[in-house]
């Protein structure tokens, strides 16, 4: 009967994956899908899902690469070079003070402040292998990038009214301030057109940072030994990119690796999803939910002030 029950379990949350790749399923709801297995007890052990999670991480990070339009994103980069490189070094340093303060583990604080600094979820996708992260520790980051994304689709484009901004400072703002690309498309084209697509520009030059922040990470977080966890997942990410770029005759393949790998990262989600737990919840506190909240309340004041006075 046991054995029975066992097998019950694996079919449910196998299903419950398989179903992650359909379109229906968003990021957000993968990982409440998980957490649900979790807490339902029919999720596997996470020593059983680490492996799975950072492989399938760096699989799909590969295969976003093939969606990076490498031009658009040089352009964008130069143009708002400033803004960009000084709002990401900006959270990044004010993560790791508050992280310090709020004495909350370093890991998850780091892959908070990193999703927050440049692309939410993608971002704690590709630098969770790079620092050897536990499903654990991103699960929380991810759980709190998700809940702030949640909220500044509805709240940004109202400040943007409020504010009487342009559509291109809008633009500008949502790319900066908002974490995930989807909530920033939302956002963006809530608010019109020209703030859209000046939107997702930007916010694709941010994407490219993940390149350099994912190495720089590897080498902070190499323990005690004098070896450097190289991350080669990005060397494949760089190569998906040039790939793309140089041989743009195979743009019909390169979407379909693009789409296929955005699916994947929904199921990484919800394996991430399931190996968190309410007890480990309980246990990680509202000290992630105030960092989220303390970075992007810093980078979204500053980044407005800036934009609004020097753009």
């Amino acid at each position: 009967m046991i054995t029975i029950y066992n097998n019950r379990k694996k079919v449910i949350f196998i299903t419950l994956g398989l179903l992650c790749l359909l379109p229906i399923i968003n990021p957000p709801l993968a990982l409440i899908l998980g957490f649900s297995a979790a807490s339902l007890g029919i999720a596997p052990s996470a020593n059983t899902l680490s492996p799975w999670v950072k492989n399938l991480l760096g699989s799909s990070i590969v295969g976003l690469g093939f969606g990076i339009q490498l031009n658009t994103a040089i352009t964008a980069s130069v143009e708002n070079f400033p803004l960009i490189v000084g709002s990401i070094l900006f959270t990044l340093l004010l993560g790791y003070f508050l992280t310090k303060s709020l004495k909350l583990n370093t890991k998850t604080g780091y892959l908070i402040s990193a999703g927050t600094a440049i692309c939410g979820g993608s971002a704690i996708a590709a630098i969770t292998p790079a620092i050897n992260a536990n499903s654990h520790e991103s699960g929380i980051a991810l759980a709190t990038i998700f809940i702030l994304n949640a909220i500044a689709l509805f709240l940004f484009p109202t400040i943007g009214h409020l504010l009487s901004m342009s559509q291109h400072e809008f633009g500008i703002w949502s790319a900066i301030a908002i974490h995930d690309t989807s909530s920033v498309i939302g956002a963006a084209s809530a608010y019109g057109n020209e703030a859209l697509l000046t939107a997702t520009t930007i916010k694709l030059a941010r994407a490219l940072w993940i390149i350099p922040i994912a190495f720089i990470s590897a080498m902070l977080f190499k323990g005690d030994s004098k070896r450097i966890q190289f991350p080669y997942f990005i060397a494949l990410y760089c190569i998906a990119i040039a790939t793309a770029h140089w041989l743009p005759e195979g743009q019909a393949l390169y979407q379909l690796i693009f789409d296929g790998a955005k699916r994947l990262l929904v199921v990484c989600l919800f394996l991430i999803g399931a190996g968190i737990t309410i007890e480990k919840m309980k246990q990680a506190g509202m000290k992630p939910l105030i960092l989220g909240v303390g970075l992007w309340f810093s980078i979204g004041t500053t980044s407005l002030i800036y934009i609004l006075n020097f753009n």
